[in-house]
């Protein structure tokens, strides 16, 4: 199969383009037709060596961990998927080597729920990731309730766009944090937003004289550092793009694959409650193009590789 891959960690110039053996498909794994896969920073992070201290690499490494596709074999012990079902998946195993941005992917079936049939697979492929960071720190982490207020720091990215939704959705006020030209995406999303560097503290406290009950922090650095100062009285806080979160009182979230989460993810999307929005598609071959874009990090909306 043709697929991306490389060989040493590095930049975006150690990506490679060519033939792979196709994946062994294990009993409870299925074999998917890669339609589309979205790209993450964690991508790029993950390509530079900045995870080898957690995950293992086999090299060589076919990145990405978003997929959306078509079924084209079950596993013996599968019986959850057939072919010719259209799925999507957040594909991460313990450690890197056989990722998304390739003709085929053997994923296990705890990694894949339904593709939501008002999706086209470059929406779709941008939802897992990003959906299930947003999902798990809002729903599980901070334990957000109809009725409170959430301040997301970022909120116009690929993360915080599906939380502002997902977060409305379960009845809370959001308040986020954009550049300008941003503010009225966020409030076609439902947000109330406000502008992130100095002055910020002041600018949500006008907004929320008694704090807010949660912050969800999607940037870390001086977002972060002044959040707990923005909390009211037993506010939440949680990031995750930061561990010094945990030196603050608060999580860290690192998204984990979940079935019956992204299925929940789906049936919004399908509802139409939740959108994904793509910046930029970009055929398999340039994938290395995608990480340059994603590592600029201005991008609203999801960057998604398209695999013929």
């Amino acid at each position: 199969m043709k697929a991306i891959s490389y060989r040493t960690y590095g930049g975006s110039e150690v990506l490679e383009y060519g033939e792979r053996p196709n994946p062994k498909v294990g009993p409870d794994s299925v074999l998917v037709k890669v339609k589309a896969a979205a790209v993450n920073p964690v991508d790029w992070k993950a390509r530079a060596g900045y995870l080898d201290p957690a995950l293992d690499a086999v090299f060589p490494v076919i990145p990405g961990w978003d997929v959306a596709g078509v079924v084209v074999r079950p596993g013996a012990d599968a019986p959850e998927f057939a072919e010719g079902d259209e799925v999507i998946g957040y594909v991460r195993e313990d450690f890197l080597s056989r990722g998304t941005f390739a003709e085929y992917v053997a994923a296990p079936v705890r990694t894949l729920a339904r593709k939501p049939e008002n999706l086209t697979f470059e929406q779709a492929a941008g939802l897992p990731l990003a959906g299930l960071t947003a999902y798990q720190a809002l729903v599980k982490v901070l334990r957000l309730w109809e009725g409170e207020t959430v301040l997301i720091h970022a909120a116009s990215g690929g993360v915080g766009s599906m939380a502002v939704q997902i977060a409305r959705h379960f009845g809370a006020r959001v308040i986020g944090t954009a550049g300008e030209r941003n503010h009225e995406y966020l409030r076609s999303l439902g947000a109330e937003p406000v502008l992130y560097g100095d002055g910020l503290a002041e600018r949500v406290r006008a907004l929320a004289p008694e704090g807010v009950d949660s912050v969800l922090d999607l940037v870390g650095g001086d977002a972060l550092t002044v959040s707990p100062g923005l909390l009211a009285h037993g506010g939440r806080l949680a990031s995750v793009a930061d561990p010094a979160v945990v030196g603050l009182g608060g999580r860290y979230v690192f998204v984990r694959p979940d079935r019956s989460d992204l299925t929940a993810l789906a049936d919004l999307a399908e509802s139409g409650k939740l959108t994904v929005e793509v910046a930029k598609t970009f055929p398999l071959e340039r994938t290395a193009d995608a990480h340059r874009l994603s590592e600029e990090g201005h991008t609203r909306g999801k960057i998604v590789v398209t695999v013929d």
